[in-house]
């Protein structure tokens, strides 16, 4: 019998471990004012890319039985600021079900005058209400709701010990980085969907092909393929998209943001005619 669903996860869950063992070394054993601000300025790239996995997460579950699975939330909770369920009632009920119409999406990324939002404005309006929006969804689906609502408890309570054995390690090594992990999110998903508005899966997100973005994120630069199918594993994505590549506008794909491109970060990208037939045949090559 497997503990996981999908072998291609045992890698990734390996490393957040390691990640949050080095949490907790550094937790407990530092002793120097300077080391647990190093940590937490280290940290904010590698657990902004984190969320993605806790995102992949929840759209679906890495472990076959639900005490691991809660486990791992536990673990993404202190490394993302994202607990158990919130992107899921947030995210999968709820953005997934709404993004194409800007008056329901959880995400909306317009001004209730119709205007676009900047990049801060909604990084900060989607950061400091995924909570709200997440228990309101929950009202519509009580089950979930429940573990939601248990599970911040847990996770509260947790923090709370960590803050009574020594609150300046426990400032800066969990609660200021899941502050910042989930603004960086918030802030990352202003580019999956600004601008576009469309009643088609296919021209309402854009893509980020970069390689190494992929690696990170468990391939969550494929989005159109994402929200085409958003129960299907990560490492399916590439596929999906090379199947619709034709599908989806030349138009609709960006360069990935820091530290992968420095200049011309999140950048708009157009592929030739070429780079698009090259895409769809990487369905054939595979």
């Amino acid at each position: 019998m497997t503990l996981f669903r999908h072998p291609e996860d045992r890698i990734p869950v390996l490393l957040f471990a390691c990640v949050f063992a080095l949490d907790l070394t550094v937790y407990f054993m530092a002793s120097s004012w300077w080391l647990p601000i190093l940590w937490f300025g280290i940290g904010i790239i590698p657990k902004g890319w984190i969320s993605a996995w806790n995102h992949h997460h929840q759209h679906l579950n890495m472990f076959r039985h639900a005490p691991l699975n809660r486990l791992l939330e536990i673990i993404f909770g202190f490394q993302t600021g994202v607990t158990s369920h919130t992107w899921f009632l947030h995210h999968v009920v709820g953005h997934h079900v709404n993004y194409l119409d800007q008056d329901k999406d959880e995400s909306h990324w317009k001004r209730a005058d119709g205007s676009t939002m900047g990049e801060v404005e909604y990084s900060l309006t989607t950061a400091l209400t995924a909570y709200p929006r997440a228990y309101k969804v929950g009202l519509k689906y009580p089950k979930a709701l429940r573990v939601f609502l248990a599970m911040c408890g847990v996770q509260v309570a947790l923090l709370g010990v960590l803050f009574w054995h020594n609150w300046f390690n426990a400032l800066f090594v969990f609660l200021l980085p899941m502050c910042a992990s989930l603004y960086v999110t918030s802030w990352a998903t202003y580019f999956h969907h600004v601008g576009l508005e469309t009643k088609e899966h296919a021209e309402a997100s854009y893509n980020i092909l970069h390689r190494g973005y992929n690696l990170m994120t468990g391939n969550l630069g494929y989005h159109t393929a994402h929200h085409t199918k958003q129960a299907l594993h990560w490492s399916k994505l590439p596929q999906l998209h090379a199947q619709m590549a034709k599908d989806i506008p030349a138009t609709l794909y960006r360069q990935p943001g820091i530290p992968f491109v420095w200049s011309g970060s999140e950048e708009k990208l157009s592929l030739t005619d070429e780079q698009v037939e090259a895409l769809a045949m990487a369905r054939t090559a595979r």
